[in-house]
Parts: C-alpha cells; sequence; structure tokens
C-alpha cells in the first residue's frame, strides 16, 4: 500500500475516534475547551447535563443530581508546635583543681568519686620551708614590736627624736608584712576545693611533683544538669526565659525530666540559622551525669491551617486548587500547600472547618457544576415513610361521625 493510502486510512480511524469520543463522553466538550478548541455551546452545556436527557433517559453524568463526588470535611491542624532536638548535659559549675604553686605532694586527703564541700582539703604539698620562714617572721615582727615598744617609753621621755620612733615604726610594719607573706606561703600548700560537688578520678599521686599547671582533679556542680541544643530560625521568637523543657536522657528511655530554658544566645549561627539555647534539668536523685545525650521536647502554641485529605489536592497551570461543595455545587479554591503529612495537607486558603471538599470524583467536578454527594458522608434523605403511614393512618377521617380502626381501639 502506497504511503498516501496508509496515511488517508490512519487520518480516517482518527477522525472516527475523535467523533466516537465526543458523542459519547460527556465531558469531551470541556477537555476540547481548556485545550483551546472552539465548541459549540451545546456541546458545552450537554457535557453540564443540562442540554436534555441522554439516550437512555438521565441528564448527564451522575443522573439528576450531577456528577457524583465523594467529600471529606476540612480540619484543622498545627504546625511548628513541637519541637525536638539532641543535647549534651553538663553540669551547672565544674572546676579544675590546679595548685597555686609547684611543690611534691605530701598527702592526699581524698578519694576519687568523694562529695567534697567548698574549702575541704584535697591535697598537701610539702611545706618545710613555708613553715621555717614562717617562724622567722613571727621572731622578726615579735622583736619589731618590743622595740616599737621601747621606742614609745623614750620618745614621751623625749630622749630620741621623732625621725628615730618613725624608722622603728617601719621596721614594724615590715615585719608585718613578712608574716602575711609567710602565711600566704604556707596557705599556698595546701589545695582545697574552690567549690562543692563531686571530685573526679585523681590525675597525681603522693610525691608527685606539680606545678602550677598540672591538673589534679575535676569537681562537678551537678545539682542541676544544664542542656546545649539549638533551635532553628522559625522557632527563635517562640523561645523564652523559663519555657519549659523535658529532657529524655538515652541512657534512660522512657524516663522524662522536667526543666526550662535557663540562657539563650544573642545572636544566631550564621552558618546553620540556629540560635543555642541552654536549659537546666533539676537532678534531684542525681541519676544524671556531666556528657550524657539528652533528647529536649519543647510545645508551642502553633500555627493552625485548614486540614484536607492529599486526594482532594489538584494542579493546574494556575497551581494547586481544591473542589468545595456548597448549596450542591462545585467551588474551586486555590490553596498553598503548607504542610504534607500521610494522612492530611495543611494548607493556606479560604477553608472553614467543616466546608465539604472533593475527595474522589474531582474529574467530573467542574466550577459552578451540580454535584451529588455520594459515600459515607453523603446528605440523609427522608424517604417519605413516615408521611405515607400519617396519611394512611388518618383515610377515611373525612366525613364526620366515621373513626378508624386507631380511635375505635
Amino acid at each position: 500500500m502506497k504511503f498516501w493510502k496508509q496515511l488517508l486510512a490512519s487520518i480516517v480511524v482518527l477522525a472516527i475516534a475523535l467523533f466516537l469520543w465526543i458523542k459519547f463522553d460527556p465531558n469531551a466538550g470541556t477537555t476540547l475547551a481548556g485545550m483551546g478548541v472552539p465548541v459549540p455551546q451545546s456541546m458545552l452545556a450537554e457535557a453540564d447535563g443540562s442540554a436534555g436527557q441522554t439516550g437512555n433517559g438521565r441528564r448527564g453524568f451522575g443522573g439528576r443530581g450531577g456528577a457524583k463526588a465523594m467529600v471529606e470535611p476540612a480540619e484543622t491542624g498545627i504546625i511548628n508546635d513541637r519541637f525536638s532536638a539532641i543535647g549534651t548535659g553538663a553540669p551547672v559549675r565544674t572546676v579544675s583543681v590546679q595548685p597555686q604553686v609547684s611543690g611534691q605532694i605530701a598527702s592526699i586527703e581524698v578519694r576519687s568519686g568523694a562529695v567534697v564541700e567548698a574549702g575541704d582539703v584535697l591535697v598537701k604539698l610539702d611545706s618545710s620551708e613555708e613553715e621555717i620562714a614562717l617562724d622567722v617572721a613571727n621572731v622578726t615582727l615579735k622583736s619589731a614590736e618590743d622595740k616599737m615598744a621601747r621606742t614609745e617609753n623614750l620618745l614621751q621621755q623625749r630622749t630620741i627624736s621623732s625621725v628615730e620612733a618613725d624608722d622603728v615604726r617601719t621596721a614594724l610594719e615590715n615585719a608585718r608584712l613578712s608574716q602575711r607573706q609567710a602565711e600566704l606561703n604556707l596557705e599556698r600548700r595546701t589545695v582545697t576545693a574552690p567549690i562543692g560537688g563531686v571530685i573526679g578520678i585523681l590525675n597525681v599521686n603522693r610525691g608527685d611533683f606539680v606545678t602550677n599547671q598540672t591538673v589534679i582533679s575535676t569537681i562537678d556542680d551537678r545539682e542541676h544538669i544544664l542542656i546545649d541544643f539549638y533551635v532553628p530560625e522559625r522557632l527563635v521568637g517562640a523561645i523564652k526565659i523559663g519555657t519549659p523543657v523535658v529532657a529524655t536522657s538515652v541512657a534512660r528511655p522512657g524516663e522524662n525530666f522536667e526543666g526550662e530554658v535557663f540562657a539563650l544566645d544573642n545572636r544566631l549561627d550564621e552558618e546553620s540559622r540556629t540560635l543555642r539555647v541552654r536549659a537546666d534539668i533539676p537532678n534531684v536523685d542525681d541519676r544524671l551525669r556531666a556528657g550524657m545525650s539528652f533528647q529536649i521536647r519543647m510545645s508551642f502554641p502553633g500555627e493552625t491551617y485548614p486540614s484536607v485529605d492529599p486526594l482532594a489536592i489538584q494542579w493546574d497551570s494556575n497551581g494547586s486548587y481544591v473542589w468545595r461543595i456548597a448549596d450542591g455545587k462545585a467551588e474551586r479554591v486555590d490553596v498553598a500547600i503548607i504542610q504534607r503529612n500521610a494522612e492530611s495537607v495543611l494548607v493556606d486558603a479560604e477553608i472553614a472547618t467543616g466546608d465539604l471538599i472533593v475527595t474522589e470524583g474531582v474529574q467530573n467536578v467542574r466550577a459552578g457544576g451540580d454535584v451529588e454527594i455520594v459515600g459515607p458522608n453523603a446528605p440523609r434523605q427522608d424517604d417519605g415513610s413516615q408521611e405515607g403511614a400519617k396519611s394512611v393512618k388518618n383515610k377515611g377521617t373525612s366525613q364526620p361521625g366515621v373513626k378508624n380502626e386507631a380511635e375505635a381501639g
């Protein structure tokens, strides 16, 4: 077969298929109009079910009720009402214990893991030289005080000049300063706890030589645990000092520890666009330790949006939209999708709670067209059986003196 014959046969087949589609598909006119093809008004009216009955006696698609569709009422959803983050715990106060002077450790007064109070002795350094220096300072001070007493007597008798008395008084002050310096040097040979808490593992032993750079141990005040975590930029305005938080330790699943926001950073991290937040968790039973990993949960009022079924969302060249049914007619409502969930979609649109939104049969719905709601959310219809019963019950009572069976009984 020649090419022009094949082409002609293909055109005839396509024309027949187009004719059958237009004739038997009531929505063909609407589809062609949407594609920019000129369509007679009668074809659009027939598609809408308003151009008379079809060959089987029904008016277009869906019978007398218009296009059939299933609907679901719109609900309300909330976003940004919960936040979860992972943070690391730290003691409310921690101190690295280091001696102020160098020396050899003479004795260790505590054990690793012991609870100490501020001022408790931890380590003593060898202090033989400092003790001798203090004794010398005491003797010098005693001699200066005695000399000052004699000088005052001589000054009253006017046997010495005031200049000599001033020299003795200066020597006394120097002796007192020397004594204070000797006492301070001796005091620094004893290392004490700067804060109360639990001392960690000791890093030194008796006989070790230490300097002011040697870390003897650390002391943690874990009466409270501080947890640092980061929140996104969108939640910065919702967090303030005192906001409640709930912490769950990874090591203790199922146990919740309540606390509150203790501190906020003064700026966001430019790379992650997050804000550093510090929460304070009371450690009542001393079950928490520094370095633990915690999951922090926070609740907020959130933002409220209409919630519709995911099947209701439709798309065209103008964007996303849904079909809302009001007074039996379809109305297009443009929506902006805020958040997709497994069972619902939160949208920004002029949709009220309870509005009927088409979920199935959307391909048959047109703006302003009649819609017959079917399925579980279809409106209940009175079948008129009660009115019929009343009519039968009262039948025959129009003549005076005649009673129905109910009255006779």
